[in-house]
């Protein structure tokens, strides 16, 4: 088995991270039905932890930087995609997705929220726009309903049809049999899908300034301005806790050193923190820390939902503010269809 791993020195870490995904998972929901709420707070965290790793797990498999034959990078991709509940769409196509992201220099996106919401009913929108005020992540359920619902209202995604029928069924049985056993248990379960997916829309939120296309098909983007590697890395930026902080940088696998990600794109997880230092030292226009961020993931909460663009970050002559930076939204790699 280790010799199926593609670096060498990427066996012990990711032998570690998959075991405490795979195994801190099942573990963080059986205490979610402990009777004790210190043991469900800490299974809150735990489901919470093990499905932001499983997404960000995905992410490297479909870069293939865990294994080396693509088969066995998908079938563990797969594997994770069933953990966070991604599965509704088949591994290869959100692989396919992300290569267009890598490939194309831009955010080819699957569901257009913000068209659809502006078509929608006033009623709707505002619902929308409401929940979003209340930190409940609306959009990106959403686009998770959009890949769910797309097969039975297109007839080109009709051969999704089977697929879609039988995950829902197989998810509708798990959660049933946990809130048999324990109904808080599945109001707990939410809270931490909630975390999750809180956690990945924050990551996405302030990675790029890339022009957005919602395209369902092979379209190729408009050929509208040069998107070489120049534009790349001046439109990508690394919103890390800390260059030097690698405990909390691990809550998403590292995924903030997104400039060190996309020059490298086959790099694993693991070594980001040191190719970012070699490639850029300690400073970098592109880092915005986690810290600048947070002030604008709350008070452009709704404005981000309904925006043209994801606005500007601020130079350094402003560090520490990045009021104008709205940031994406329904960007997600784990929809596609």
């Amino acid at each position: 088995m280790f010799k199926s791993f593609r670096y060498a020195d990427g066996v012990a870490p990711n032998v570690a991270a998959l075991a405490f995904t795979l195994l801190g998972y099942p573990l963080g929901v059986a205490m979610l039905v402990a009777p004790h709420w210190a043991v469900n707070l800490l299974g809150v965290m735990l489901v919470s932890l093990t499905l932001v790793w499983s997404a960000y797990f995905i992410h490297e498999f479909a870069h293939q930087a865990i294994f080396k034959t693509p088969e066995a990078n998908e079938r563990w991709g797969t594997v994770m995609s069933w953990l966070n509940g991604s599965c509704y769409a088949a591994f290869a196509d959100m692989r396919r997705k992300h290569m267009r992201h890598h490939v194309e220099r831009a955010d080819v996106i699957t569901f257009d929220a913000r068209g659809f919401l502006l078509k929608s009913p006033a009623w709707f929108r505002h619902t929308v726009l409401a929940l979003e005020w209340a930190y409940f992540p609306a959009v990106e359920f959403l686009m998770r309903g959009f890949v769910v619902l797309l097969p039975f209202r297109d007839e080109r995604k009709k051969a999704m049809r089977a697929r879609i029928i039988g995950v829902a069924v197989v998810r509708t049985v798990a959660f049933g049999l946990l809130a048999w056993v324990s109904v808080k248990a599945v109001l707990l379960y939410f809270l931490a899908y909630l975390v999750f997916i809180t956690v990945l829309r924050f990551a996405d939120c302030f990675q790029h300034t890339y022009d957005a296309y919602p395209i369902l098909d092979d379209q190729p983007i408009p050929a509208d301005k040069v998107r070489d590697r120049v534009y790349e890395q001046a439109n990508t930026y690394s919103n890390v806790v800390g260059v030097h902080s690698p405990v909390l940088n691990m809550l998403w696998l590292n995924f903030g050193f997104h400039n060190a990600h996309h020059e490298k794109p086959i790099q694993p997880w693991h070594r980001l923190p040191k190719l970012h230092r070699e490639l850029y030292g300690d400073t970098h226009a592109q880092v915005v820390p986690v810290r600048q961020l947070l002030r604008s993931f709350h008070i452009n909460r709704v404005k981000r939902v309904l925006a043209v663009d994801y606005g500007e970050v601020l130079g350094p002559e402003n560090a520490g503010r990045a009021d104008g930076f709205l940031g994406a939204v329904g960007v997600s790699f784990l929809t596609a269809v």
